[in-house]
């Protein structure tokens, strides 16, 4: 898969030092993965959720992934038909519950 927007991993993982860790891993994970659906996404991530957003009329389904032993949520978009990841956010636990994230997608 190729990783869009990466560098929103590495900002997030400049303020932890375990985090950046994970972050690293999921990514180099991410990269040399192959996924086509959800259900092979789960193959290598079994924790990763599909979250379906609606705003402005347009349905996106986020696939949000459990890092750091459930401490933080990384939420992408997975376009599977291009094989590409895109990286929209890394929030706490508390972070991710409050919702505010879907405003942004």
């Amino acid at each position: 898969m190729t990783v869009l927007n990466a560098a929103a991993l590495t900002k997030a993982g400049r303020k932890n030092a375990p985090l950046q860790k994970a972050l690293e891993k999921w990514l180099q994970t991410a990269e040399a993965a192959e996924w086509h659906s959800l259900r092979d996404v789960r193959l290598t991530f079994p924790s990763a959720d599909g979250v379906t957003v609606k705003g402005g009329g347009v349905e996106v389904v986020a696939t949000v992934f459990n890092i750091k032993g459930n401490e933080y949520r990384l939420i992408t978009i997975i376009n599977y038909p291009l094989a590409t990841v895109l990286v929209c956010d890394v929030l706490t636990h508390a972070e991710y519950d409050k919702g505010q994230w879907k405003d942004r997608l």
